[in-house]
């Protein structure tokens, strides 16, 4: 058990750990849950991609909640810094790195210039759709019709600026399409296998291979109802880990627990908009989640697996390091 321990602090301290994507609350001007944050740095967390908005809220609020959550990291300099560029992920530093991300493109409004302001607010990855068809393309659980030509180009201006394509909750026929449309690295943000377990919101193996073959990542999502019947079990979310292992090697997979902070008002989400969430897909209040807490656990369960330390340093943050260093700006344009 002592050296399990050890070759768990091993892993954690050896690598820049890195959970994919969070959710606070998305309420403007509402910080009461950030001070939670602190949760991530102490299970040995060194960055989190913070969500800011998914397309059933209303476009305009995107903005709004860059500015809370900014103002807020601003104002705690000692335990958080904003990601901006590649550079700021290689400073060794106590502090927890913080990136924005933005699951669906409904945050355009139809605007292609808005992904380079996005880009400058700290976005740093965005998915094509979330569950429901846009003027991108189609959602996972929707009639997906393909990658749209506004959304070829939202795709082109996204690798020019600087921000990962990520194709969590997007149907699978336009996920292919960006797979193919694509020079860059693309992600899944956070998803997991379909061949593990039956749900409209995980992906084919197809969808696997592509996304590697672009030398992307797949983050395995943290929500019970995507890893099995409402199971967040850390031993769960290591089997999930090495499927993808399996299937494409240990360079393509990464951690994106999907922890949400506020869940009464993920339950309200859930309630109110039955399109986005449909009941007879499992959606329901009461979701287990895995906790930023298991990762330890979670390292350990691969170890247990027969993964060597190097290879858990890959899926704890090492693999979504290298699509940040091939798809993230080097540097920010001066402002002036």
């Amino acid at each position: 058990m002592d050296s399990m321990h050890s070759r768990v602090r091993d892993a954690l301290s050896g690598t820049l750990v890195w959970d994919n994507h969070g959710c606070m609350p998305l309420r403007p001007d509402d910080e009461r849950f950030l001070p939670q944050l602190e949760r991530y740095r102490r299970s040995g967390m060194k960055i989190v991609g913070l969500n800011v908005a998914f397309d059933a809220v209303p476009w305009e609020q995107t903005f709004r909640m860059l500015a809370t959550f900014r103002h807020w990291l601003r104002r705690h300099p000692k335990q958080y810094r904003l990601v901006e560029t590649v550079a700021d992920l290689a400073r060794p530093d106590r502090r927890l790195a913080v990136f924005f991300d933005i699951e669906g493109t409904s945050a355009l409004n139809g605007q292609l210039s808005l992904v380079e302001l996005y880009r400058d607010l700290g976005v740093r990855w965005m998915s094509m759709a979330y569950n429901r068809n846009n003027l991108v393309g189609g959602g996972c659980q929707d009639a997906d019709k393909g990658l749209t030509k506004f959304g070829r180009a939202v795709v082109t201006e996204m690798e020019r600026v600087g921000m990962t394509a990520c194709c969590s909750h997007t149907g699978h026929r336009t996920t292919m399409d960006v797979m193919r449309h694509a020079t860059k690295p693309v992600i899944f943000s956070h998803s997991n296998p379909l061949a593990l377990w039956k749900h409209k919101r995980n992906i084919r193996d197809e969808a696997i291979r592509a996304c590697a073959e672009t030398g992307g990542v797949v983050g395995v999502n943290g929500i019970g109802m995507f890893l099995g019947a409402n199971d967040n079990r850390s031993a769960t979310v290591a089997r999930h880990v090495d499927y993808v292992v399996q299937l494409v090697g240990i360079d393509h997979v990464g951690i994106g627990l999907d922890y949400v902070f506020d869940m009464q008002e993920l339950d309200d989400y859930i309630k109110a908009h039955p399109e986005t969430f449909p009941p007879e897909e499992g959606y329901a209040a009461g979701l287990r989640i895995v906790a930023p807490e298991q990762l330890p656990e979670i390292a350990a369960e691969l170890l247990k697996l027969g993964y060597r330390v190097s290879d858990v340093r890959k899926v704890l943050g090492g693999n979504f390091l290298r699509v940040a260093k091939a798809t993230w700006p080097k540097r920010l344009p001066a402002r002036g």
